[in-house]
Formats: C-alpha cells, structure tokens, sequence
C-alpha cells in the first residue's frame, strides 16, 4: 500500500480505539508508518482523513451485515415479521460493532460545533439513507429509487439511530423487534394509550 492508503488504514484504527475527539494526528501517523505532512497532501486534514476513514469504516460495516441480516430472515414470512427478524439482528450486531457505534454517536456530538464536519455528513446523508432502505428492505442499493430513498430512508434511518442510542445506554432494555413493530402499529393505528390489557390507564 502507498502511504494514502496506509494513513487511511491508520485512521479507521485509531478512530476505533481512540474515537474522534482523542485522536490526533500524531497517532493517525504511528499507526500507519506513514509522515505527518502526508496528512495534508493526501487528504488537505486530518478531519478530512477522519471522515474518510469513518465513511469507509460505514461501507465496510454495510458489506458485512447486509448478508448476515439476510440469513436471519425468512422471505416468505409476513412483512411485519420480517421487518422484526431483521430488527433483532441489527441489535445483535451491535455487540460485534460496539467500538464503531460509539464513535458514530461520539462524531455525531461534534456536528453543533464542526460545521465543516456538519457539511459532509449532510453530503453523504442520502447515501446512508439508501442503504439503510437496501438493508432493511434486503435488496441491493441500485434497486432503491429516490422517493424511497427520500421517505422510507429517513424512516428507518431515524430507527436505526434510535435503537443503537436505547443499545448503547443499556443493551438488557432494548426493544425487540417485535415490540418495536408492535409500537409501530399502535402509534398508526391510534391505539397507544388502549391496547388490550391497558384500559383505564
């Protein structure tokens, strides 16, 4: 590898074990073999070289899980479980990928302050979107359209991010796929505050 791979490399480790804030630029260069001024003539900064890494760290994540979450589900069972199975298998992946999850939330916090940083997670936002609609949906990326992308893509974005948030504060109390799509239901259909078993509440 020539010295820009080897910076990203070096990246992706550090932002594994140090996360976004502690890294510097001194350890992107230890970990990588590499030089401190071939930071800037590759990749014009180390947050550039962070966010490179954190993107590739994302796409590498979405190669390994795609397959694994396609095993756990059945595709001749009914929508409502499917979308359960492939729930549980998300938060199950996430004790594999603890270390990566954290620093998403951790470069997440940094947006307010970093509006460079705020710039490019917006870029590659649609992106992710379309991802999240191929995992959950369990096609490949080419097959989502833009209306899909744009509508369906926020949802389950939202829901994703909103179950690593429950896992990381406490993995015993993150709801399962089913509960989540049971809430789901309920919430549409109106009938939050009197689901059977719940009258009088």
């Amino acid at each position: 590898m020539g010295h820009r791979e080897d910076l990203l490399e070096g990246a992706k480790r550090c932002l594994l074990d140090k996360g976004w804030t502690r890294t510097t630029a001194r350890d992107i260069v230890a970990a990588s073999g590499a030089n401190l001024a071939s930071i800037g003539y590759h990749y014009g900064s180390k947050e550039a070289l962070m966010m490179e890494a954190f993107i590739q760290l994302t796409v590498e994540w979405a190669d390994g899980a795609a397959p694994v979450i396609a095993s756990a589900v059945d595709p001749d069972a009914p929508r409502e479980d499917r979308l359960a199975a492939t729930l549980d298998r998300v938060t199950a992946g996430f004790a594999n990928d603890r270390a990566f999850w954290s620093a998403q939330l951790e470069i997440i916090g940094q947006l307010v302050k970093n509006p460079e940083l705020r710039e490019k997670f917006a870029a590659v936002q649609p992106g992710g979107r379309e991802g999240m609609v191929a995992l959950f949906e369990g096609v490949d990326d080419s097959e989502v359209g833009p209306e899909a992308t744009r509508t369906v893509g926020a949802f389950y974005h939202a829901l994703f991010i909103g179950l690593l948030t429950q896992w990381l504060i406490d993995p015993a109390a993150a709801p399962t796929g089913k509960e989540i799509v049971e809430g789901a239901r309920r919430a549409l259909a109106g009938t939050v505050l009197n689901a059977p078993g719940e009258a009088g509440r």
